[in-house]
């Protein structure tokens, strides 16, 4: 997907630093797909809502394939 939005349910969300940046580690499922495959998309903490969680179901927002921001909704 070069541009666009995605829906996804949250299962893990994992922070990690790099070089003193804060970044978090996604995981989550698409709410299509019959198998339930767990995908993984690390963003910046800037760019997630504020109390995301396990379970949430949020919209991933994708630029040229990659997640750039995660919203609730």
């Amino acid at each position: 997907m070069l541009k666009g939005t995605r829906t996804a349910v949250i299962h893990r969300i994992q922070p990690m630093s790099i070089h003193g940046q804060i970044s978090l580690d996604v995981f989550w499922t698409d709410p299509e797909d019959p198998e339930g495959e767990i995908r993984h998309a690390r963003v910046g903490n800037e760019a997630v809502p504020q109390h995301m969680a396990a379970g949430d179901t949020v919209t991933l927002h994708y630029l040229m394939g990659m997640v750039t921001e995660i919203t609730k909704g």
